[in-house]
């Protein structure tokens, strides 16, 4: 596809970067002539430098051509501007980045009267994210498929594990869960495992299933999934608000500790059913004395990551709350990934994420019958959910006799809503999704996955 992305900040590149990978043609705009010129160098895409609101800016970009237009500077008017000059002269798809609370409430109204295909706002993704990870207490990361029927769960199995020195078939023979392990992280070695494979403590895995299922299975193996009941927060931004406004009707007890004494009283008028403290949340007298021992999870959010990844580690020693980590840089990832965080939460990564599940749909219905696509493990492994649209040499064949490639597994089949953990004996029919995970990269079609 032929993509213009306006605004080279950190989800502009991280979205050029996938997007040029995954084979589109991508054209950048900024109005830094430096940064665009770097976006060039590194990502062999095109550049122009200009505001993404001229007419005869998108024009030099080829808007006529275009097959999507993303626009993701800092300022939302200019990105609902570019979209609508891109929609009147291009006729094409329209990505906006909106972060104002403001906007909001009126997300529907905008998108529909401007002819948006899509409006992302970061700190809602966010909140929606963490929320979804207080959903798994066990759980280190959350993804899904099959429209949330399916979670791709990651976790760290703990010393003394029930799983330590087991095969794989033990889960389902000795356990009778219904789940799939479908990647092994051990130390720097990824493995796509088999049956046999025999599992080890500290080991990091990563489970798919359905919900109802994924807490069986870590009910049995002695990893605690208790509903989460109460929540601290350190900073007190949209984010936060955003994430209240989700936990609070959950009964689950919320309480934000913010510096600015006036965003403290916008959050208390905001926010009647939580408790606002007014304080610095990096002073460990104060949280340890607003309860943090007993709280079931913690979320550090401030704007500093120095801040939260010494709160989270602070954390961890006192406490057995979940824990979530907010990072901006992405830069040291393995150092900060090697420290016992909890869950870490890229907001750049997670705004990418939603766009590039749009784009991937888009690509769905215009060639590729890929529907969601998720990179795991730095990139080494994917996760992709195809959509079973035609007839192949795949469909009706028991999945035994088909000539799969080496490292690759089929994690689950979704048929009509009902989730389907596969084996041998079971088919992939028209209609269906499947969820594949693989080692190989750019698979674009379910045919990709045979030999």
């Amino acid at each position: 596809m032929q993509i213009i992305i306006v605004g080279c900040g950190n989800v502009g590149t991280t979205l050029t970067e996938e997007l040029s990978k995954e084979g589109h043609n991508i054209t950048v705009i900024d109005v830094d002539g430096k940064t665009a010129e770097a976006m060039v160098n590194q990502y062999d895409v095109m550049g122009i430098v200009g505001n993404g609101a001229s007419f005869a800016v998108q024009n030099e970009a080829g808007i006529e051509d275009a097959d999507l237009m993303i626009a993701v500077t800092t300022s939302d008017e200019l990105n609902l501007l570019c979209c609508l000059i891109a929609k009147k002269a291009g006729g094409c798809n329209t990505i906006a980045r909106v972060r104002n609370p403001i906007y909001n409430k009126e997300i529907s109204y905008i998108k529909e009267e401007l002819g948006l295909s899509m409006i992302i706002n970061p700190e809602f993704a966010a909140a929606s994210e963490i929320s979804r990870l207080l959903k798994f207490p066990s759980a280190i990361k959350v993804d899904t498929f099959a429209k949330g029927r399916v979670e791709l769960l990651k976790c760290k199995l703990g010393e003394g594990s029930v799983l330590h020195g087991r095969p794989l078939t033990y889960i389902s023979n000795g356990l009778g869960c219904d789940v799939l392990i479908c990647t092994v992280e051990r130390g720097d070695e990824v493995f796509i495992p088999d049956g046999s494979f025999e599992l080890r403590e500290k080991d990091v895995i990563s489970v798919v299933s359905s919900s109802r299922n994924a807490n069986e299975f870590f009910r049995k193996i002695g990893m605690a999934n208790n509903r989460i009941k109460s929540c601290m927060i350190i900073g007190g931004g949209e984010t936060t608000y955003y994430l209240a406004k989700q936990l609070l009707p959950m009964g689950i007890e919320i309480k934000i500790i913010e510096q600015d004494k006036e965003r403290c009283n916008e959050l208390s008028e905001l926010l009647p059913q939580a408790l606002i403290i007014h304080g610095d949340g990096t002073d460990r007298n104060l949280i340890y004395e607003e309860g943090l021992p007993r709280v079931h999870s913690f979320v550090s959010w401030t704007s500093r990551d120095e801040e939260n990844i010494m709160l989270s580690l602070f954390v961890k020693k006192i406490s057995k709350a979940k824990t979530i980590t907010k990072v901006h840089r992405t830069s040291y990832d393995e150092i900060i990934d090697s420290l016992d965080l909890g869950s870490i939460l890229y907001p750049k990564n997670i705004t990418a994420e939603y766009i590039l599940q749009y784009v991937r749909a888009m690509q769905n219905s215009i060639g590729s019958n890929v529907e969601t696509l998720y990179r795991l493990i730095e990139n080494k492994v994917e996760a992709l959910e195809f959509r079973v649209n035609e007839q192949s040499e795949l469909v009706g064949v028991p999945l035994k006799e088909l000539r799969l490639k080496d490292n690759l597994l089929i994690a689950c089949i979704n048929r009509k809503g009902i989730i389907i953990t596969p084996g041998g004996q079971d088919s992939i029919l028209l209609g269906d999704t499947v969820v594949v995970v693989t080692t190989n990269q750019g698979f674009s079609d379910l045919k990709d996955i045979l030999r």
